[in-house]
């Protein structure tokens, strides 16, 4: 009779590793690759963000360049509400008007030289 002898550890087979076990690492690796490069070049990524400061940047800019404007403009309508000097110079300057008794003197725009009209040719 034989006896049966328990296995030796070196005679033990050890079971197939499954799919999960090999490749754990490398999905894990692969899938934190994704998630950074989404990060970074995704819609509301680190990219998009930099886009967008850059944008608010520019129109806290215009907004300021606006409100000067608008001050300026604010000032102007009320110096022409009050001011008889800012009424005259704008009917002076912009309509061409003129006091009773003032001649206007129109001329036209100076020539330009080197354009070789002044030279009399024979």
């Amino acid at each position: 009779m034989s006896e049966i002898s328990p296995a030796s550890p070196a005679s033990r087979v050890s079971p197939a590793p499954t799919f999960w076990s090999r490749y754990a690492r490398t999905i894990l690796g692969a899938a934190l690759l994704l998630l950074g490069i989404h990060d970074i070049l995704g819609p509301h990524g680190f990219l998009a963000m930099r886009r967008t400061q850059k944008e608010m940047d520019q129109l806290r800019s215009d907004v300021q360049r606006l409100n000067k404007e608008n001050s300026a403009m604010s000032d102007e309508a009320k110096a022409l509400k009050s001011d008889p000097q800012a009424i005259e110079r704008i009917a002076r300057e912009e309509m061409g008007l003129a006091r009773p008794g003032e001649m206007i003197f129109k001329l036209p725009p100076a020539a330009q030289s080197g354009s070789g009209s002044t030279t009399n040719a024979h």
